[in-house]
């Protein structure tokens, strides 16, 4: 039974030698939902109406090319023997932390020079973020990446998972623990926690460090599980690292923050 199993195609549509691919489409259907999203409650908060579309301009391709520069460094072994490889970014490889490092940094040059304060633009776009994540996921899904160790197709039935998530999990003769679905569920209701934390109307900027605080904690368990790490040394994961340090550091800017009355500020004021 096993052997008749075929992955999904990763091709959505081919126009000859041109190909889109299902990663990309998710993707990018991630990012437009999240813009959606962040433009309404933008306009709800007093922002400019074509604010997030102006910002995502900029953060989505430099996000991306961050994520993929960050990810090749740390499989720089591979891609340094395999140089034309780099910018196939349509196969995966690319680092979440990476974008989010290009996303921050873009979103801080764009507040100064709009005059609107980053934590306000951030707070706002937060739900947004761990959506597009969760979505996202299901790109890896469809290429049979970030998953974790060999499994039998019996736990993966216990999981009550449908038939195609189970046969795509299946890859070149080995049952895989779909940890892109643990992170995806984990992103989503960090989703409906920010959208609920919207109302309890924290300090500006705690609901972003909430958000940063939210997905590490399930990064850092879910990278536990992957196969596909990118490794800062032989037994360090970086990603659990970063975690670790992103937590930490959110924690000490919300207590740092709220001691120094920088908080005082609203989320809806």
């Amino acid at each position: 039974m096993d052997e008749t199993i075929q992955p999904l195609n990763r091709i959505a549509i081919e126009f000859g030698n041109f190909h889109i691919y299902w990663y990309g489409i998710i993707i990018a259907f991630g990012a437009l939902l999240g813009l959606i999203i962040a433009s309404r409650e933008g306009k709800r908060r007093g922002l400019p109406k074509d604010l997030f579309v102006d910002l995502i301009l900029f953060a989505a391709p430099i996000s991306i090319i961050c994520a993929r520069i960050y990810y090749v460094i740390f499989e720089w072994s591979y891609y340094s023997e395999h140089p034309s490889e780099i910018i196939s970014i349509w196969n995966g490889g690319i680092a979440i932390h990476g974008a989010l490092i290009g996303a921050v940094a873009t979103t801080i040059v764009f507040s100064r020079v709009k005059g609107i304060p980053f934590w306000k633009i951030a707070d706002i776009a937060a739900p947004s973020v761990i959506l597009g994540q969760a979505i996202g996921r299901w790109g890896n899904f469809m290429n049979q990446e970030a998953h974790g160790g060999p499994t039998t197709r019996h736990f993966l039935e216990n999981l009550h998972l449908p038939d195609f998530i189970i046969n795509q999990m299946y890859i070149e003769g080995v049952y895989y623990i779909p940890t892109f679905l643990y992170e995806s569920i984990w992103d989503f209701l960090g989703f409906i926690l920010l959208l609920a934390l919207r109302k309890v109307n924290l300090g500006r900027g705690e609901i972003f460090l909430s958000y940063v605080i939210w997905y590490s904690i399930g990064r850092y368990y879910v990278e536990g599980l992957r196969t596909d790490s990118l490794m800062l040394t032989s037994q360090l994961r970086m990603a659990q690292v970063i975690s670790i340090v992103l937590i930490i550091v959110s924690l000490v800017l919300i207590i740092y923050r709220r001691k120094k009355g920088y908080a005082q500020v609203k989320y809806r004021d």
